[in-house]
């Protein structure tokens, strides 16, 4: 488990950013509040000043469950699935139907019933007493097995 600070996010999606490929997939767990949504900013924004693209905002779709961002050829599905109870709403939005390569970065995704062979899960986590410091634990599977974050 990593220790960083809010204002270190962006150092810890380039590292992610150099590995990932389309059709990956991300996996963000943790408590309200502990910057799934802000890493999720973090990786769109970064992506976007690589493809020498506009920064949009990036926003939590809790609410609407999907925002989509085109970035040149890139595709990036991000789902927020807080607010969905059963497997069956998961297989009806067809997150993984798509035949178009993207990226999905999925927030609540312990409602997902499949297992899906290349992805990397990253968990969030209050740090303590200091409301800006945070923990971070990635694990990855398939192409993503042996992926370590060890320092910022």
């Amino acid at each position: 488990m990593l220790k960083y600070k809010l204002s270190q996010i962006d150092i810890i999606s380039k590292k992610i950013i150099k590995k990932i490929q389309d059709n990956d997939c991300l996996f963000l767990t943790g408590e309200i509040g502990t910057g799934k949504t802000t890493f999720t900013r973090s990786l769109i924004n970064q992506l976007q000043k690589k493809n020498k693209v506009k920064k949009t905002d990036v926003l939590s779709p809790t609410f609407n469950i999907l925002y989509e961002y085109k970035i040149r050829k890139l595709k990036i599905m991000h789902y927020d699935l807080y607010r969905i109870k059963k497997s069956l709403e998961v297989k009806e939005l067809g997150i993984f139907n798509d035949l178009e390569k993207s990226i999905k970065i999925i927030e609540w995704p312990k409602i997902i019933n499949l297992n899906v062979r290349d992805r990397l899960e990253i968990s969030f986590y209050y740090s303590g007493k200091k409301e800006n410091e945070r923990k971070i634990k990635v694990q990855g599977f398939g192409e993503w097995k042996g992926f370590k974050i060890n320092d910022i």
